[in-house]
């Protein structure tokens, strides 16, 4: 079954891993927490690129590794586009010594979970949001 998820790359060579396989579990976290997916694009990109969405359309003059906006018009719909900076998640790989795909697919998630309605602006919201990453990541079956 095809799912409504695409993946591309802007200025930067980048194909995700198993796309096919990325897509199901995205699909399975969506349903697990009794939502609706309706669309998702990724985009993977380098830092250059995401601080420049970050300073245009957010105000925010930081590098990051994930910029996420909301697309839905109905609560309980998952549909929007979710910008990746390659860069940072090698990065942030490195610094906290994991595996880049393990941290790709973190962030990946991450970006869903926020369509989700999971924040992580206070320590209580950031504790959840790791604990609900964890969680779908567990649920990886490649």
């Amino acid at each position: 079954m095809d799912q409504p998820i695409e993946f591309f790359s802007e200025d930067i060579d980048f194909e995700l891993n198993n796309p096919a396989q990325v897509s199901e579990w995205i699909a399975e976290v969506i349903e697990r927490h009794g939502q609706e997916l309706s669309g998702l694009t990724y985009i993977f990109c380098s830092d250059d690129y995401l601080h420049q969405i970050n300073v245009d359309y957010l105000d925010h003059d930081t590098l990051t590794d994930i910029i996420t906006f909301n697309n839905a018009d109905f609560d309980g719909i998952i549909e929007g586009d979710i910008f990746i900076s390659v860069d940072r998640v090698r990065d942030n790989a490195q610094d906290h010594g994991t595996d880049f795909e393990d941290e790709l697919h973190r962030v990946i998630i991450h970006g869903v979970l926020h369509l989700l309605g999971f924040n992580d602006k206070t320590e209580e919201e950031e504790t959840l949001m790791h604990k609900e990453e964890d969680s779908s990541l567990s649920l990886r079956r490649f």
